[in-house]
């Protein structure tokens, strides 16, 4: 995949002690796929130098750029935002920790390449690629979350949370217009709109190791994402999601079906 145009979108809130790494890493792999690629950092209302150090990057790689968020707004919007501006034909989002290295990216656009519209990554579809696990409290409310995902959306994935994910051009244009949720529980908006869509989600296991500065609160937020998923719900029996799916061109789905 010597030519693949992608993008490469990095959520970051209060990151100015990794981000520089965190793009290092990114470049350096981008450089050694030979890939046509734009690293888009969206600075969700950051109280540190976090895009300072992003534009400091930026002088030197023309190929990063910097989004400014209008102050908090969350990951759900952060990443929408950044994939809204995005224009790859793999537009690819990953956390500014890399709890999944940059270098698994090939196994998603891998899956787009071979027919998915949407590969996500999975840290339980084989738990033996996580270097580093969360701890046990973190695991037993993820698995409940995964439950409530099954019983409220008909969802089943084995992780949705995994915050590394890769969609077609065409997919995105189709489902991140429509997104409503700006928290936390944004990822499994996607994938109910991707099912609406009727579009192919390929889920695939990917290395990943938890990082004890992890900014959620495994009790707090899942309070929240458990909110979020009675409100998707509530979106589709209101029937929100119905004219989003209605209001889109066959244009735009189309293009899910065209390879890259």
């Amino acid at each position: 995949m010597a030519s693949l145009r992608c993008s490469i979108v990095i959520p970051a809130y209060n990151e100015s002690a990794r981000i520089a790494l965190t793009l290092e890493k990114v470049l350096a792999h981008v450089r050694s796929e030979n890939w046509n690629a734009e690293i888009i950092v969206v600075n969700d209302g950051s109280r540190d130098d976090t895009a300072s150090v992003v534009r400091e990057c930026a002088l030197q790689n023309p190929n990063v750029h910097l989004l400014e968020n209008p102050g908090n707004r969350g990951k759900g919007y952060s990443v929408r935002h950044g994939m809204l501006h995005a224009s790859g034909d793999y537009l690819l989002f990953t956390d500014a920790d890399l709890s999944s290295p940059i270098e698994e990216a090939g196994k998603l656009f891998d899956a787009l390449r071979l027919g998915a519209d949407v590969a996500i990554g999975s840290r339980w579809l084989d738990s033996g690629t996580q270097t580093a696990r969360q701890s046990l409290f973190r695991q037993m409310l993820g698995r409940a979350f995964n439950l409530a995902l099954r019983m409220i959306l008909n969802l089943g994935f084995k992780d949705t949370q995994c915050g590394f994910k890769a969609f077609k051009l065409g997919a995105a244009r189709a489902v991140f217009p429509r997104q409503r949720i700006e928290g936390w529980g944004f990822d499994p908006e996607l994938l109910f709109l991707a099912k609406k869509f009727k579009l192919k989600v390929s889920e695939v296991p990917v290395s990943w190791a938890h990082d004890h500065r992890s900014k959620i609160s495994p009790v707090r937020d899942g309070m929240r994402m458990g909110v979020e998923l009675l409100k998707i719900r509530w979106n589709s029996l209101s029937g929100k999601y119905a004219h989003a799916v209605a209001e889109a061109s066959e244009q735009v789905i189309a293009e899910t079906k065209r390879p890259a």
